[in-house]
């Protein structure tokens, strides 16, 4: 029997260690800091020190408190933050396990196209084997339509699978030909 406690700290709990007053005074310190293009707890510690924010009524007492009760100002660490690129994996022959390869070698997709703040994405997965595809796509015309399916169909022949069959709705209907043209089963189900 496990008689392990967890006893996180709540912001109610930083607000009560300081009066009402220390509290709201805390708290208008975020408003110059979110005006003044959000600079780091440090910079505007420094910019309150050295009056260079005139009749700017926030302490340098108030800027840690709120720090200490709200934590760091997430819209400037935001801000500041720069995205890593991450290293994309290949995935190689010898890396699927041969039982995988024996069993599931001819595969059955299921397509469909999902908006992403607006962008369409030709969004595949595997029936059996449940390996997830995300493919942007330009506009819905049949070359461009084409060519993102076939860069899926790429990518599974370069592992060694077969695509047999694609598991549409009736938007892909105008390429059913085009499909089948290259030896694979386009069933489209109706929709819902």
């Amino acid at each position: 029997m496990n008689n392990d406690i967890v006893l996180p700290t709540t912001v109610e709990d930083k607000i009560n260690k300081y009066t009402v007053k220390e509290y709201w005074n805390a708290k208008k310190a975020r408003d110059p800091q979110n005006i003044i293009g959000r600079p780091s707890t440090q910079d505007l510690i420094n910019y309150v020190e050295n009056n260079l924010i005139p009749n700017c009524p926030v302490t340098r007492q108030d800027i840690l408190r709120v720090e200490d009760i709200l934590g760091p100002n997430i819209r400037s660490i935001r801000g500041k933050t720069t995205q890593t690129t991450q290293k994309h994996e290949q995935v190689n022959l010898q890396d699927i396990p041969q039982e995988i390869m024996a069993k599931h070698s001819e595969v059955t997709l299921a397509i469909d196209v999902m908006f992403i703040n607006k962008i369409p994405f030709i969004m595949t997965t595997s029936c059996n084997i449940h390996f997830g595809t995300a493919e942007p796509v330009n506009d819905m015309k049949n070359n461009k339509l084409i060519s993102s399916i076939d860069q899926v169909i790429h990518a599974y022949q370069a592992c060694g699978f077969k695509i047999k069959a694609i598991l549409v709705d009736g938007q892909f209907k105008h390429i059913q030909q085009l499909i089948e043209q290259k030896g694979i089963v386009l069933n489209i189900w109706a929709a819902n």
